[in-house]
This record gives C-alpha cells, sequence and structure tokens, in this order.
C-alpha cells in the first residue's frame, strides 16, 4: 500500500533508484515475452475475444467495465462469458465460478461478477485454458470477455479495452518496481479503447498521439445493500461507522461514502484483494455500522452482522464506445462465418 502510493507521486523518491537493477530486468522479460507472441500469435478462438485490463499495477475500474460490458452484449441477443485470472483464488484450476463459489478458491473478482452477471465464469491463470473450458461447458457463448488478461498474450482477442483511473493517471510514468506500469505508456496507442474511469475528458497528457478511442466513463452508486442477504436499505442505521476498503485505490471509495452519507465515519484500507476473516471483525467491536465495496463484501457473507452493508456501483459510457465495439464484433462474425 505505501509503495502504490509513492508510485503515484509525480516525482520518484531517490530510495526508489536502488530498485532499477530490478527494473531493468522486468523491462527485458516482459519485452521478450511480448515479441514472442508477436512473432508466434496465438491461435484464434472460434467466437470474439473482449479483453478487459489495465497498463498500470492497482484498480482502475475493469470490474464494473466488465459488469457494464455483459449487460449491453445481453441487450443486443449475444450469450457473453467472463474468464479472468482468480487473483488471490486457490482453485483447483480451471474452476467455474458459481454463486456459492468461496471466494478463497476463485478470488473476490470472479465471485462478485458471478453473482452480478450469472453468466458462464471460469477462472485460471492460463486465460486460454479459460477460454477453452467455457466453450466446452458453454457452447451457446457467443462473446468471451477476458476480466484482465492485457498482458496475456497467450490468449488471441479482437477488442482490446485499457482502463485508466483519470484521476490517478499513469503515477511517475516508470514501470515495475520504481512506478506503477506493467508496460510502458505507448501501449496505450495499440489498444481499441482507453477508458478514462472518473473523467468526462478525454484530453489526457498520457493519451496524446494515441491511436486508440478514448471515452470517459462514470461510476454511478447504487441503494445500500446489507451483506448477509443482499436486500436493498433505504436508510442506514445510526451508529458509530467504519468504512473498510480492499481495493486497489480505497480513497475512491471513501470519497463516494462521503458524498453519499452526512454523517462522520472513520476508515480503513487494506491491500487489495484482502483476505478478510472473522478476526478482521472482531477488531470492529466498536463500531456499529460497518461500509465496504461489493467486491470486499464477497468475503463478508460468513461472518458479516446485520449492520455490514456494500455499495454496488453502475458504468455508463458513450454510444459511441458501444458502436466501435459492435462494429468489431460484425467484423469478427462476417471474417469466419
Amino acid at each position: 500500500m505505501a509503495l502504490q502510493r509513492v508510485w503515484y507521486r509525480k516525482d520518484v523518491p531517490a530510495y526508489l533508484w536502488l530498485l532499477l537493477p530490478l527494473h531493468a530486468v522486468f523491462v527485458v522479460l516482459s519485452t521478450l515475452r511480448r515479441w514472442r507472441y508477436r512473432l508466434r500469435p496465438a491461435k484464434p478462438l472460434p467466437v470474439p475475444v473482449i479483453v478487459v485490463g489495465n497498463i498500470s499495477v492497482g484498480g482502475t475500474g475493469k470490474t464494473p467495465v466488465t459488469l457494464a460490458l455483459v449487460e449491453h452484449l445481453k441487450a443486443q441477443g449475444e450469450c457473453p462469458a467472463i474468464i479472468a485470472r482468480g487473483y488471490g483464488g486457490k482453485g483447483p484450476f480451471p474452476l467455474r465460478v458459481q454463486r456459492t463459489t468461496p471466494a478463497a478458491a476463485c478470488g473476490d473478482e470472479p465471485l462478485l461478477l458471478a453473482q452480478r452477471t450469472q453468466v458462464p465464469v471460469i477462472v485460471a491463470p492460463d486465460r486460454r485454458a479459460a477460454a477453452v473450458r467455457v466453450l466446452e461447458e458453454a457452447p451457446e457463448t457467443t462473446v468471451i470477455i477476458s476480466d484482465d488478461g492485457l498482458q496475456h498474450y497467450a490468449l488471441p482477442r479482437q477488442f482490446e479495452i485499457a482502463v485508466v483511473d483519470a484521476e490517478r493517471g499513469l503515477g511517475n510514468g516508470w514501470r515495475l518496481p520504481i512506478g506503477p506500469l506493467r508496460e510502458p505508456a505507448a501501449r496505450l496507442q495499440q489498444v481499441d479503447a482507453v477508458i478514462l474511469n472518473g473523467s468526462d475528458k478525454t484530453d489526457q497528457g498520457f493519451l496524446r498521439g494515441a491511436r486508440a478511442h478514448s471515452y470517459p466513463m462514470s461510476l454511478t452508486a447504487k441503494a445500500w445493500r446489507r451483506v448477509t442477504d443482499d436486500a436493498e436499505v433505504a436508510t442506514l442505521p445510526a451508529g458509530k461507522t467504519l468504512a473498510l476498503a480492499g481495493i486497489g485505490n480505497p480513497q475512491r471509495f471513501f470519497t463516494t461514502v462521503q458524498n453519499l452519507e452526512s454523517r462522520s465515519f472513520s476508515t480503513r484500507d487494506y491491500p487489495d484483494h484482502y483476505q478478510f476473516t472473522a478476526a478482521d471483525l472482531a477488531q470492529f467491536s466498536a463500531y456499529d455500522v460497518l461500509l465496504m465495496t461489493e467486491k470486499d463484501a464477497t468475503k463478508w457473507r460468513g461472518f458479516a452482522h446485520q449492520h455490514c452493508y456494500y455499495l454496488p456501483v453502475s458504468a455508463t459510457l458513450p454510444d459511441a464506445f458501444w458502436q466501435q465495439l459492435e462494429v468489431k464484433i460484425k467484423e469478427f462474425k462476417h471474417a469466419t462465418g
């Protein structure tokens, strides 16, 4: 957490230069891996693949984009399915995620996606293996969405989406471990679409000269829901309140809560994908009300009390983005039809 905060400063503290040898190794290995798949491209799959990813470490808003894609594709008569790495999950992989699958087995984000979308969700570190399993178990699938996987070049793709946190941008612009980038900023020039989470403008400095289309995205908070039974609540109960978040950018959630609720509240942030347990709940006995993200709620359902609540969000994207996506899918189907 502390290192991520340093990465998103514009300056580079002197002590980070001690990591320059590791940075060089990371750049060389990632470049060689990319060139390997450029020289030997992955074999295409029989249905189009949409990859939703990012080039930086930390939360950028990929999951809301994936949810929006599923909703839109369903409305267009498609049968989408989702594949994901299953970060934090223990498997065994490939694993079909059900609504009741423990987050410890599949990861928190895939469980959220399975619960919200009710479409087939398969997780595996090998995303191509996950895609093959989807087509075996759900042969009606017409489009595969990969939640994350921009750097997983063994997975063929027809449409690449890079999601960027417009508020934090690309941090100090350096690659790991000196900065937050998995790939250089120039990678944004190669994807099909760049989505700017939290901005109504697309003239960000790091996008200048990019060939990719860029689109603003806004997140809208829905009604609070009780963790124990998912029931909507019109008004939160009174009492001493704690907002907690184990996501890539906790401050975004805390700011949202502050905008929604007039009450004062304390905050507690944890590393992304933090595995909450009943022991964490015991530490919060001084608080009457606990507020959390929907992703964190997937790990609280086994031990949450009646005054634990989570906040779902939905993404709004411009019509031009959906038109570009539809053209790409039609082109693939025409070429393979």
